[in-house]
C-alpha cells in the first residue's frame, strides 16, 4: 500500500484514467461527509462486494476512511486478494477538506447534481403539487408516473399515480398514455428522478405534454396533501409499436454518439487486463432473475441513473448495457454518456453468446458452525457470549439480552470471551469477515446465529430493546442526515430539497466538465 496526498487524489481524478476511490468508512460516516466521486464501500462488507465495483485487480484504488487506521486495514486485505495497485489517502476524509477541497453530505451525489444540472440545461417544465392535486380534482387528462422502484412507489406516493421505474418508462409509455392529449406528470421522492423521467420522455420525442412533479412526494407533503402508503398499482406489460419505440430510442442515442459492441467485441473487452468493462442487465429485477447474460449484473436502467456508484466502482470504466427489445438499453447508454460515462449498447442483447467469466475471487474464512435460537440457551449456559454484528438501529430495535453489539470497524473493542464466542447477523459471510479480524487478535468465533426479535421471542428467549444504545456518535453505520424527512418531519424535508438544489453551487470546474448535455431541443 502506498499512501497518496490529496492533491495528488484531485489530479488522479481528473486525468482520464481509471480509478476507484472507494469510501471504506461505514454508511453513517460516508453519508455526511465525503469526496463528490468517493464510491461507498463499508470495511464490514469489502471483501464481499470488491470484486463486483472493482473486477479488475490492476485497477488504481486510493481507499479513503477518518484517518483512522481503517484504511490500512482495507488495503492489507485487498492486497491479499491480488490487487496491486492501492493507494490510501494520507490523513483521510480531515487531509481532504483541510487540502481545500468539499466535503459532501447526502448519497449518490455524481447522480444527484447531474440531475439538477440537466433540469437547467433542458428546461424540464414542472408542475407544483397543488396544481397537480387541482387538476387531478377537476377530473383532467393526466397520468403520474412513480419513477422510482416497487418497494419505493409502496411505502408512500402520489394519490393515483402508477409505477413505472425510469428505466421502464421508454418501453412502457405506449401502454400508460396512449392518448397523445394526456398529460404525464413523472414523480419521485424528491427531485432528481421526477427531473431525469420527465426528460427521458422528452427525449424520446412522446407527443403528451411532459411534466415534472416539482419537490416529489416531498413537496405533496410539505403542501399539506395526503400521500397515499401500500399502493399496488405497477406499470403494464409494454405495447404499441414497438419498431418506432426502438427507432426513437436508437436515433436519441445516435445523438449522445452512444457506441455500440457486439459479443466477440465485448468477450474482448472483458478479457482486456488494461480496461474494466461493467456489462449490465438494465431490465427489472423480475426479468433477471428469470435469466441473464454470463458475467451481467442486475442494474435497472432507473436505479443505474439514479445510484450509479452502487453499480460502478471505477471511473473511467467503460459499460455495456443491454435489455431485451432495444428501446430501454438505448435510452439509459444515452443518459451515461452524457453524466460522462464511455457507454455502449450490446448489439445482439439477451440474445447475445458470451463466455462464462471467470469466478470472483473471495478471501478464505473462518467455518463457523450454524447455531439454532433453541442451542442459544445452552451455549450460553456454556460459557458463551453473544456479539450482534446486525445494523445498530436493528439492534436498538431488539436484540438478544446479555448480547452486545460491535461493528467490523471497531472489534477492537471486544474482549476475548471464557467460552464460544457466537456471531449474530444477518448474512453468514459478514458473520465470517468479523470472525476472520477477530482471529487476528486470539479471538476464536465458533458459531453464526442469524435470527430476529420476532423468531426470538417465539423461542422464549428474553429480547430487550435499547433507544439509546449504541449511542448516536458510535452508529457509524446509520445516516442521520434528515433521515425523517419520509415520517412526518417537514423540518427535514425542507433540508433535504435545500441541500439537493444547492449540489451545483458547490461543485468545482473540474467536476461539472465531465458532463457532457446534448444541446438543448
Amino acid at each position: 500500500m502506498r499512501p497518496v496526498d490529496a492533491p495528488t487524489l484531485k489530479e488522479w481524478l481528473h486525468d482520464g484514467a481509471e480509478i476507484a476511490l472507494l469510501d471504506v468508512r461505514e454508511h453513517g460516516q460516508f453519508g455526511e461527509a465525503h469526496p463528490f466521486y468517493a464510491v461507498p464501500l463499508p470495511y464490514s462488507r469489502l471483501e464481499l462486494e470488491i470484486g463486483r465495483l472493482v473486477p479488475r485487480r490492476a485497477t488504481r484504488i486510493v481507499l479513503l476512511d477518518e484517518g483512522d487506521g481503517i484504511a490500512l486495514r482495507a488495503a492489507a486485505r485487498l492486497e491479499a486478494m491480488g490487487y496491486a495497485a492501492v493507494h490510501a489517502l494520507d490523513g483521510g476524509a480531515t487531509a481532504w477538506k483541510a487540502a481545500g477541497y468539499e466535503l459532501f453530505a447526502g448519497v449518490n451525489l455524481p447522480s444527484k447534481s447531474f440531475g439538477e444540472m440537466a433540469e437547467h440545461v433542458y428546461g424540464t417544465p414542472h408542475i407544483t403539487a397543488p396544481e397537480l392535486a387541482e387538476r387531478q380534482a377537476r377530473g383532467d387528462k393526466l397520468v403520474v408516473l412513480d419513477g422510482r422502484p416497487v418497494d419505493e412507489y409502496r411505502k408512500m406516493t402520489i394519490p393515483g399515480s402508477i409505477c413505472c421505474p425510469n428505466g421502464e418508462l421508454a418501453l412502457r409509455i405506449a401502454a400508460l398514455a396512449p392518448d397523445p392529449e394526456t398529460t404525464i406528470v413523472v414523480n419521485c421522492a424528491g427531485r432528481t428522478r421526477s427531473i431525469i423521467g420527465a426528460q427521458t420522455l422528452r427525449h424520446l420525442g412522446v407527443p403528451n405534454p411532459v411534466l415534472a412533479l416539482e419537490n416529489g412526494t416531498q413537496g405533496w407533503f410539505l403542501a399539506d396533501l395526503p400521500l397515499d402508503h401500500g399502493a399496488n398499482r405497477l406499470y403494464p406489460a409494454p405495447a404499441g409499436d414497438m419498431a418506432q419505440a426502438r427507432s426513437r430510442a436508437e436515433a436519441h442515442a445516435a445523438r449522445a454518439e452512444v457506441g455500440w459492441a457486439d459479443a466477440r467485441t465485448l468477450t474482448a473487452w472483458m478479457g482486456d487486463p488494461t480496461r474494466s468493462t461493467f456489462l449490465c442487465d438494465v431490465r427489472t429485477p423480475e426479468e433477471f432473475a428469470a435469466g441473464s447474460l454470463p458475467g451481467a449484473q442486475s442494474a435497472p436502467g432507473g436505479q443505474l441513473l439514479q445510484a450509479t456508484d452502487q453499480y460502478v466502482g471505477v471511473r473511467g470504466a467503460r459499460l455495456v448495457l443491454f435489455d431485451s427489445e432495444g428501446v430501454r438499453a438505448p435510452m439509459v447508454a444515452a443518459w451515461l454518456r452524457q453524466m460522462g460515462w464511455d457507454a455502449f449498447v450490446l448489439t445482439e442483447g439477451l440474445a447475445a453468446s458470451l463466455p462464462l467469466p471467470s469466478p470472483t475471487a473471495r478471501p478464505a474464512l473462518p467455518s463457523l458452525a450454524p447455531a439454532t435460537a433453541a442451542e442459544l440457551p445452552g451455549l450460553v449456559a456454556a460459557g458463551a457470549a453473544l456479539l450482534d454484528l446486525r445494523s445498530s438501529m436493528a439492534y436498538r430495535a431488539g436484540h438478544l439480552a446479555g448480547a452486545r453489539w460491535a461493528i467490523r470497524p471497531r472489534l477492537d473493542g471486544v474482549s476475548a470471551p471464557s467460552g464460544a464466542l457466537v456471531l449474530i447477523a444477518a448474512e453468514g459471510d459478514l458473520a465470517r469477515l468479523a470472525a476472520l479480524d477477530l482471529a487476528e487478535r486470539g479471538i476464536v468465533a465458533t458459531h453464526w446465529h442469524r435470527g430476529d426479535p420476532a423468531s426470538w421471542r417465539a423461542a422464549g428467549l428474553a429480547v430487550e430493546a435499547t433507544p439509546q444504545d449504541p449511542r448516536d456518535a458510535d452508529c457509524i453505520d446509520f445516516l442521520f442526515f434528515v433521515h425523517d424527512r419520509h415520517d412526518g418531519n417537514k423540518a427535514a424535508a425542507r433540508q433535504y430539497l435545500a441541500w439537493e438544489m444547492g449540489l451545483i453551487e458547490k461543485l468545482d470546474r473540474a467536476e461539472r466538465a465531465a458532463w457532457r448535455f446534448l444541446p438543448p431541443g
